[in-house]
């Protein structure tokens, strides 16, 4: 299910399948301009970085982000017609690739209000389904989350932090858990040493390296 997926750093993260995606493409070192598709998940720097989708976007790259993105992205020269704006809690198709959308905001920190429609995507592809959880606490809306592969921010400050990301990992029986947002800009490796021991033993956690 992991295989062609690489996480450049952070919460950046390429799927290279039928189609070649990326999720808040940032700190990104080569220049490939291969992306079919960009999702953005709200607009800080490290989701939203214009010189690192200008290296991987191409002539007919299709934007999925929110609605206060948009003009930013028609900034960088992109056709409106390739920026599909989207809201949380809906089901989108896009020629053969289908995903949702899922509110991610904070519950008891104010850098991510969950009246900004703010989202994480669940994906699918070759019906695997992958959720990308943006910068988001362990909120009422995930409680039910059905998925094969979530990656999960762990690094606290803010998204949830190691316990609570552990919390539902544990709930949501996904057959791989990948955690992300630590080791760059907050959370660091004891998170992730807390993350694992705070998950129980039926959960498959894979580490990027």
């Amino acid at each position: 299910m992991l295989n062609n997926i690489k996480i450049n750093c952070h919460s950046s993260i390429k799927i290279q399948k039928e189609n070649i995606i990326y999720v808040d493409p940032f700190r990104i070192n080569e220049v490939p301009h291969d992306a079919d598709f960009i999702f953005i998940t709200h607009s800080h720097y490290d989701h939203f970085s214009p010189k690192d989708i200008l290296k991987v976007a191409k002539i007919d790259t299709i934007f999925i982000t929110v609605e206060e993105i948009k003009s930013s992205i028609l900034v960088m020269g992109v056709p409106e017609e390739q920026i599909i704006v989207v809201e949380p809690l809906k089901e989108y198709k896009i020629n053969n690739l289908k995903f949702n959308t899922l509110p991610a905001y904070n519950i008891n920190k104010k850098f991510h209000p969950k009246e900004n429609g703010w989202v994480g995507y669940l994906i699918d592809i070759d019906n695997v389904k992958y959720y990308i959880a943006g910068d988001t606490d362990n909120t009422e809306e995930l409680q039910n989350l059905n998925c094969d592969v979530a990656f999960l921010p762990i690094g606290g400050t803010f998204t949830m932090n190691c316990e609570e990301a552990a919390k539902l990992a544990n709930k949501i029986n996904a057959k791989v858990i990948v955690p992300t947002h630590y080791g760059e800009l907050v959370g660091t490796n004891e998170d992730l040493e807390k993350f694992l021991k705070f998950t129980t033993k039926n959960v498959k956690v894979l580490i990027n390296n």
